[in-house]
């Protein structure tokens, strides 16, 4: 059957038929159309059912504010679950399938919860699990678990064909909403020249205005809206989105922005979502409002909706929600749905109006000039029907609900008046205010957001701003627009002006409606949340409007309150005896709507899903086969084993080779982080464990840096590079990591001390040249000093070799004999083939990160990541010494002197030698007597790194025992993977070659 009207439909091109899919089903309808207006042009009333009740439900709203009609969209690698239907764009063989049921949308054995509402009343499962009945869990936790959620998550295993990006904007005037007043707004802040963007989140121009007509400057307001859109399109200072979102607004005028780019062309080119970062000196929302529904019994069944959604699917899709509809409003607005369907030709038995006027309003003459029966000082007791609507029981609003007549109807159109869309203006901290004469919460002027100047950057405009009339619409927006970028204000385009008489806020029909109706009037569709469940809230002492949220699940999920926040608000003062301003309201968090996944990942997939950072000499690793190693996102060569070799046996030679001869190691990735100011010493006194202020120029110095909750985070050395100028050298994965958190010491902690940092890794190319011929080969190259007497060990100097500019580091992470020469990042590979030309006679090895983390084991040096795990102090890896006791405090120190911290009773760094030469596991634990109170095995410690040792010929561990440094020469025991094969190894001092650091220091 189809209820599409003969004419009309402003937005459907009929000469464009279009078939798609609905729950396997082959229905058609029109370019233009969304899947909801199609649905009810074929007449599928009921399209889901509700989360908890498994009720059934239809659509309710047109735009973004649909609670109900959430579906599968898609099939395979294009299956997405809660998708709107009310903002899906139709297009040809689009395909959905409905949610939330089993096995059939028509019957689902979920509507059993129906029948045990009495037993699942808001907030049930908080109590069932936190009196968990042993029996009686095993039942109810399986099921309600199994329940939870809505739609079907995709495939796992399948993969997304489409594409996503980030869009950058950088503009002075950021405009959401692109109805009557967004396009004023736009409009008079882009006269000014300023660059102008203005994102409307639908497909078309004009808001409401479109809708319900108007005259604007003389002419109708479609005219209007065309004439203003063709304008701003043909000034070059203006961008015009539509299908764009205003997500959310964050400090400093961040917008992000969601593009719905090719959803209505699924199979075009080109990206399918954009996410727009926008940055804007100033923002204006002129996201409108959104109607309300009215509470009373039945007020879900299908077939009962806004009464503008009603008027949206009549005139621009030419879709009649019902033949015979019968209008419920406290306010005039819902008389122009009653008009609207009275001139398409459709019947309106009657409009119930609790209200009484001693003189018609405009609007209120025209409907019973109309022929149309208006019923005042009445109120709907309950709707009737099951899987739609079939009437509704009138009765007297100021009595009990006592039955006065019966009219049938399919389809009710309830008006609650409007509420203004607030979402933006209050992520970024904006206040509301209640205006009563209204019954909403609009936007506090005295309480905008601000900037860093302390000026408002926020405005907002016209039905988002608390004005629902056309002309006052479009003075606010000219105001704000014109304000925006500081002119004075100007009047706005002449609008026909209204009359109207007061809303009359009614959130619940009857007024004194007994326990059965409260029990059965919906507040909240999408989470199933009745008038009742508030009120059992409010008595269970959930007082304050966010425990209420969570206790019921108040606008909670996609909706963000969007429907009936203010609704539930009032039931709860109503509740509480309190006015509605005392009550307040719920936190408004972005997005707006839901942002898909691929959205904001963008471009980052598969290969680029992270960049792949690579060194100046990453090409060379490459052409010699290096194994790479990822370490953070760097690719460093683990090792390069040469032809008929093994990993194992490359690390091997290649530890060999250096500790005899000289080796060649790529260390670009290392941080390298300039902290530069006259209080640069002081900063750095306060991140590291020792002291940095003393630190002589042309100096190093090792440094530790701890957590504020004194954990070890990172370590390096520190160069004094001149008086008021420290580099200051980071793990790999630590650069970016720790020069956030320089920065963020600095700026809220230490905002006033004179120190800039710069993270220059990616600028130098820094190479280790290591072993006993390491001199020899700097020597050959020319051009600088690098003997012991000149650059002795922890010292650098700048100068050049082998007429390439260079820095040199006498320091050492191998415990030989070593340089680290920093040079500029584009000579980095000339300078890398530079020795290795220069060394070939010396038996020149590159080595990778396999090999360097041998060395540094056998000389019992720490490596962050290894050695820590974000629970373990310096003084656990026996670093005392690395601990200033001439200063007064660093970040960490006061979490270090705690009881705990100080304790004996730790786990502490030890050497560990298998006692007949193995490797032990890494990871591996060592066991002690008895068993905890799970019946696990206790431990007395764990292997942190574990290598085979080339230069011992035997195997070698790190690792944290319980009182270790005290109990050198003890045997104890640990266990393989297995958990049961036993390894025993010996404590010793984790120096296991050079104890003196003579070689290192020749």
């Amino acid at each position: 059957m189809s209820t599409r009207l003969a004419t009309g439909g402003r937005l459907i091109d009929r000469s464009k038929p279009v078939r798609f899919q609905f729950n396997d089903t082959w229905l058609s309808g029109f370019e233009g159309d969304t899947l909801a207006s199609a649905l009810l042009a074929n007449d599928k009333v009921m399209v889901g059912r509700s989360f908890k009740y498994h009720r059934p439900r239809g659509i309710v709203a047109s735009g973004a504010e649909e609670p109900n009609a959430l579906v599968n969209l898609g099939k395979g690698a294009r299956h997405e679950p809660n998708q709107r239907a009310t903002t899906t764009e139709l297009f040809d063989g689009l395909y959905a399938t409905s949610q939330n049921h089993w096995p059939s949308l028509e019957f689902d054995i979920g509507a059993i919860n129906a029948k045990l509402a009495r037993f699942l009343p808001a907030g049930f499962y908080y109590k069932m699990f936190i009196h968990p009945r042993p029996f009686w869990k095993h039942i109810y936790e399986p099921f309600i678990r199994q329940s939870a959620g809505l739609g079907r998550a995709p495939d796992p295993e399948t993969r997304d064909p489409d594409t996503y990006e980030h869009f950058y904007a950088y503009v002075d005037v950021l405009v959401v909403g692109g109805g009557v007043a967004g396009l004023q707004a736009a409009k008079a802040a882009a006269k000014s020249g300023a660059r102008v963007l203005l994102i409307e989140q639908t497909a078309h121009w004009g808001g409401r205005a479109a809708v319900d007509g108007g005259m604007v400057d003389g002419q109708p307001a479609r005219d209007w809206i065309a004439a203003t859109v063709k304008t701003l399109e043909g000034m070059e200072n203006v961008t015009l989105r539509t299908r764009c979102m205003g997500a959310g607004v964050y400090d400093h005028g961040y917008v992000l922005g969601y593009e719905r780019l090719n959803d209505h062309q699924p199979q075009a080119d080109g990206p399918r979502h954009r996410l727009w970062r926008i940055r804007t000196k100033q923002i204006i929302t002129a996201t409108g409002a959104i109607e309300r529904p009215i509470s009373f019994a039945g007020n879900d069944l299908p077939g009962v909706m806004l009464a503008s959604a009603v008027r949206d699917y009549v005139v621009n899709y030419g879709v009649a929600p019902g033949e015979r509809t019968v209008v419920v409003t406290n306010n005039d607005d819902g008389y122009r749905t009653a008009i609207a369907l009275k001139a398409a030709g459709l019947a309106v038995p009657a409009v119930i109006d609790p209200r009484v006027h001693a003189i018609d309003p405009p609007l209120v003459a025209q409907a019973k000039a109309a022929g149309i029966e208006v019923l005042m000082g009445r109120a709907v007791a309950k709707a009737k029907g099951g899987r739609r609507v079939t009437g509704i029981v009138v009765t007297a609003h100021s009595g009990e609900g006592a039955a006065l007549r019966e009219i049938a109807c399919d389809c009710v159109a309830m008006s609650g008046g409007w509420s203004p869309v607030v979402h933006l203006w209050s992520h970024c901290g904006g206040k509301l205010t209640w205006d009563a004469h209204h019954a909403f919460f609009r936007p506090d002027p005295a309480k905008a957001p601000t900037g860093a100047d302390g000026a408002p950057f926020v405005h907002v405009a016209g039905s988002a701003n608390g004005y629902l009339f056309l002309k006052d619409v479009l003075q606010d927006a000219e105001n704000a627009g014109r304000v925006s970028v500081g002119l004075e204000r100007d009047p706005a385009p002449d609008a026909n002006s209204e009359h109207a008489a007061p809303i009359h806020p009614v959130w619940m029909m009857p007024a004194k409606a007994g326990d059965d109706l409260r029990a059965k009037a919906w507040l909240d569709y999408q989470n199933d949340v009745k008038v009742s469940d508030v009120q059992l809230a409010a008595r269970e002492g959930f007082e304050s409007v966010e425990h209420t949220k969570r206790y019921t699940t108040l606008g909670m999920a996609t909706d963000q309150g969007k429907l009936s926040n203010i609704n539930g608000l009032a039931i709860l003062s109503d509740a509480l005896g309190e006015d509605i301003p005392q009550v307040g309201t719920t936190t408004f968090r972005p997005p707006y709507t839901p942002i898909s996944m691929g959205a904001i990942a963008g471009q980052a997939r598969d290969e680029i899903f992270q960049p792949i950072r690579k060194t100046p000499v990453h090409a060379w690793h490459e052409e010699n086969g290096a194994v790479w190693e990822p370490v953070g996102q760097w690719r460093r060569p683990y090792c390069f084993p040469r032809k008929g070799e093994s990993k194992h046996q490359a690390v091997r030679r290649e530890v060999r080779a250096t500790r005899n001869g000289v080796g060649l190691l790529d260390a670009s990735t290392l941080g390298k982080i300039v902290v530069k100011g006259s209080d640069a010493g002081r900063f750095l006194d306060m991140l590291y464990t020792n002291l940095m202020s003393t630190l002589p120029v042309g100096k190093c110095r090792y440094g530790l840096m701890c957590t504020e909750n004194g954990f070890l985070t990172d370590d390096g050395v520190v160069a004094r590079l001149d008086e008021d100028t420290f580099l200051c050298h980071t793990t790999t994965g630590g650069a970016d990591r720790i020069h956030a958190h320089m920065e963020e010491w600095l700026q809220t902690e230490w905002w006033d001390w004179k120190v800039y940092t710069a993270n220059l890794t990616e600028q130098y190319a820094q190479i280790a040249v290591v072993g006993p011929k390491a001199r020899v080969l700097l020597e050959r190259l020319g051009g600088m000093d690098v003997s012991k007497e000149a650059l002795p060990f922890m010292q650098w100097a700048d100068g050049t070799l082998g007429s390439i500019p260079a820095r040199v580091f006498r320091i050492s992470f191998s415990g030989e004999l070593s340089y680290e020469v920093a040079v500029p990042a584009g000579r980095g590979r000339e300078f890398w083939d530079l020795c290795l030309h220069v060394g070939a006679d010396l038996g020149i090895t590159p080595y990778g990160t396999e090999a360097l983390h041998v060395m540094r084991a056998e000389k019992g040096f720490i490596m962050i990541g290894d050695e820590t795990d974000g629970t373990v102090i310096p003084q656990d890896l026996g670093l005392n010494w690395a601990i200033s006791k001439k200063k007064a405090d660093y970040i960490g120190k006061r979490a270090q002197e705690r009881s705990h911290m100080t304790s004996a009773d730790r786990w502490q760094l030890v050497g560990l030698e298998t006692l007949d030469g193995s490797v032990l596991p890494d990871g591996a634990y060592a066991v002690a007597d008895g068993r905890n109170a799970n019946g696990q095995r206790n431990t007395q410690g764990r292997v942190t790194s574990t290598y085979y040792s080339p230069t011992l010929d035997k195997g070698i561990a790190m690792g944290l025992v319980h009182n270790g440094p005290a109990r050198m020469g003890e045997v104890v025991v640990f266990l393989k993977e297995d958990g049961e094969t036993k390894v025993k190894a010996r404590i010793v001092n984790p120096v296991f070659y050079d104890p003196k650091g003579e070689k290192q220091d020749v």
